[in-house]
């Protein structure tokens, strides 16, 4: 179980090293997701997400950029709003698996995730918006 705590823990430390990498821009960025990586990283609800995330086994299927076994966690938040419906909804996703909005593949129960911390895993992936 260490060694998998510990993979999992340096795919966590790489995705959110590509998630906060990237060029340089001179547009400038109002809304959150697309603030400076250290602002993003400041929001309380991105720091738990996060924590939540690298401590689950949820990189074992999803990436931050791009499609995995299941959907990147960006098209996640492309495809959503950032609204309380959504994050219930997609929260409840989480604990009892789905199927069909991405694919073929099923996503698998997570019953033992507690409530609050899928939605605050929800909050952070929608922060990923573009």
């Amino acid at each position: 179980m260490t060694v998998m705590k510990k993979v999992l823990g340096t795919l966590f430390m790489v995705s959110f090293l590509i998630a906060c990498g990237g060029g340089a821009s001179t547009e400038k960025k109002t809304d959150t997701a697309s603030a400076p990586a250290n602002a993003l990283s400041a929001n309380p609800d991105y720091q738990k997400g996060l924590t939540l995330v690298g401590g689950s086994d949820c990189l074992t299927c999803h990436k931050v950029n791009e499609k995995n076994i299941g959907p990147a966690y960006k098209d996640v938040a492309a495809k959503y709003e950032n609204t309380e419906d959504n994050v219930k909804m997609l929260a409840a996703k989480i604990i009892k698996g789905g199927a069909g909005n991405w694919g073929a593949i099923p996503m698998t129960p997570h019953p033992q995730v507690k409530e609050e911390d899928a939605e605050a895993m929800v909050r952070y992936i929608l922060l990923l918006k573009k």
